[in-house]
């Protein structure tokens, strides 16, 4: 059986001006990168965004397990199983980050025989999008320790920078440091840290701005620290926003790239779900809204996670409405919550199977209260037992959903075709109830994060840390109260416990600290141990990673 990069590499990719013309982009508006990927032009993109939309789905998940549930490949294998049925559709995906890619997690291209391509271009540098934005990050960072260094005005209290440093790659011994060691001319000693360039503060303005202009203006409003007068520091006191929109310009411009099956996929930006709001940008995908007939778009890790940012953040932001939501889940995964350890999934189960569903229906109870008509996609495995398969369309038709079961992994857009026409009742026929997000812009911060610890999470109450109970009461004094909340926890529970699989509720969440996102305008509340730097495991993907004799990559997945 052939892995993902051998399947990629075997397939016979159309130039992508072919798959630009799909769309009606013209020639004059692609800046290729090579043969098969593109950037889309500023000008054409801002035509483009104000053209009539298409139809939106939201592709989401069931709380992640390591048993695998497949969220990118549905959204890949759907957008080509739409093709397949004569519309005009297109996917917009997020960007892999190095940190994954090397660590655990793997690349984000998607898998099997329902992937974007060329997956290694995508998976490693792609079009160095995010290394602008690392190096967007950093520059404020510089600029912030030299204007301290050289006591320019206005002042800058070192002692209350909270500006960290980014890199993308995991390396837990950056969290926490102290800089400018060595002598005067060295700097000056600092406490510092790094996060993950994907938590960036830049990475999340580059998702939501919608144009260069709102780029630099959100640039502008980065809060860095605190004045000698204790009032807020912002990034634009110290003149940095200009020289990092400039290194953000090119970047901005979305990337176009194909499925195998030739469908157009828009692959941009690449915001964790579980640090921060897990969307792809706004831009490319109201670009794409303006191109296609239907936008298959997906939100990252769990529907508690990814689709509620999406929701209450993205959508608040820029009135995007989905038209409907898919939530993908696999037996497997549901076993794994039901309590089935991973090296005995292979075994039917179907007690298992229905403890697990709690997950599942947690999930569908949560994106109801949106509005939403959502389709379960079964993303099935070839150990799944007909008695499995059975029980869950049952369970599935009880809690009034359609359930299609889905092999795009092992058959591409062929194996989705009929989650594909569950999907297009859904969307050709009437809307059953409005669409709406779960709190209101003028809820005190605290009530926002208790709010979708409540009904999102199941949670009785949140606990505060003291100095993130004082930092929320600053943020709404200081005229920051009306922002919506991006809550940083695990992926793998609705509490922030990762072993707590399923659906538990009355728990407690823990906010241990707050983050104002000024920029971004939001405000992110840490919970539990979740880390705003990941680590690498005990033995890391980037050990099987390398060349083969011809120089191709290997072990990439």
């Amino acid at each position: 059986m052939l892995d993902d990069i051998e399947i990629a590499r075997a397939a016979r990719l159309k130039p992508i001006g072919e798959v630009a013309d799909r769309l009606g982009i013209p020639g004059d508006a692609l800046i290729p990168y090579g043969r098969h990927i593109a950037k889309i032009e500023h000008g054409f993109v801002s035509e483009a965004r104000h053209r009539p939309r298409g139809k939106l789905v939201l592709v989401t998940a069931i709380s992640p397990t390591a048993a695998g549930e497949g969220k990118t490949t549905t959204t890949v294998g759907l957008g080509d199983a739409l093709t397949r049925l004569g519309r005009k559709a297109t996917i917009c995906l997020r960007e892999p980050s190095l940190g994954p890619c090397f660590g655990v997690k793997g690349g984000a291209a998607g898998g099997g025989h329902a992937q974007v391509v060329p997956m290694e271009a995508i998976n490693l540098h792609f079009t160095g999008d995010f290394h602008a934005i690392t190096s967007a990050h950093n520059l404020l960072s510089a600029m912030i320790d030299n204007h301290i260094y050289w006591g320019n005005e206005p002042r800058l209290d070192g002692r209350r920078m909270t500006w960290r440093r980014v890199l993308d790659m995991n390396d837990r011994m950056l969290r926490h440091q102290v800089n400018g060691l060595g002598g005067s001319a060295d700097g000056f000693p600092r406490e510092d840290g790094f996060d993950i360039t994907v938590a960036s503060e830049v990475m999340a303005i580059f998702c939501l701005a919608t144009d260069l202009a709102d780029l630099e203006r959100r640039l502008k409003r980065i809060v860095i620290g605190e004045l000698d007068a204790r009032s807020y520091a912002t990034a634009d006191m110290i003149k940095a926003a200009g020289a990092m929109a400039v290194l953000l310009k090119d970047a901005l411009q979305p990337n176009l790239v194909q499925t195998l099956e030739g469908t157009p996929a828009f692959v941009h930006g690449g915001p964790f779900a579980n640090i921060a709001h897990g969307c792809n940008s706004v831009i490319a995908t109201e670009t794409a809204l303006g191109l296609a007939d239907v936008v298959v778009t997906e939100a990252g890790f769990g529907a508690d996670l990814g689709a509620e940012k999406f929701l209450d953040i993205k959508c608040r932001k820029t009135g995007l409405q989905p038209d409907a939501a898919v939530l993908v889940a696999t037996i497997r995964a549901l076993k794994m919550h039901g309590g089935v350890a991973k090296e005995d999934l292979g075994g039917e189960n179907v007690a298992a199977m229905e403890a697990g569903f709690s997950n599942l229906s947690r999930h569908l109870e949560n994106l109801r209260k949106y509005g939403l008509d959502v389709v379960i996609a079964i993303n099935r495995f070839a150990s799944d037992t007909d008695a499995e398969v059975a029980r869950l369309r049952q369970l599935c038709a009880e809690a009034g959903a359609p359930v299609a079961l889905a092999t795009h992994f092992a058959d591409g857009g062929r194996g989705a075709e009929d989650l594909a026409r569950t999907v297009l009742e859904v969307l050709d026929g009437p809307r059953r109830q409005p669409f709406g997000l779960l709190y209101p812009d003028d809820l005190p911060l605290p009530a926002k994060i208790e709010t979708v610890a409540r009904e999102i999470y199941g949670a009785a109450s949140v606990e505060y840390d003291g100095r993130a109970a004082r930092k929320l009461a600053e943020y709404g004094e200081r005229g920051f109260g009306g922002l919506p909340v991006c809550i940083a926890k695990t992926q793998a529970s609705f509490s922030a416990d990762p072993q707590r699989r399923g659906a538990p509720s009355g728990h407690v969440l823990p906010v241990r600290d707050v983050r104002l996102a000024a920029g971004a305008e939001f405000v992110v509340a840490i919970c539990g141990s979740i880390m705003t730097m990941p680590g690498l495991p005990r033995v890391p993907a980037a050990t099987r990673i390398g060349l083969d004799a011809e120089g191709r990559v290997v072990g990439l997945s």
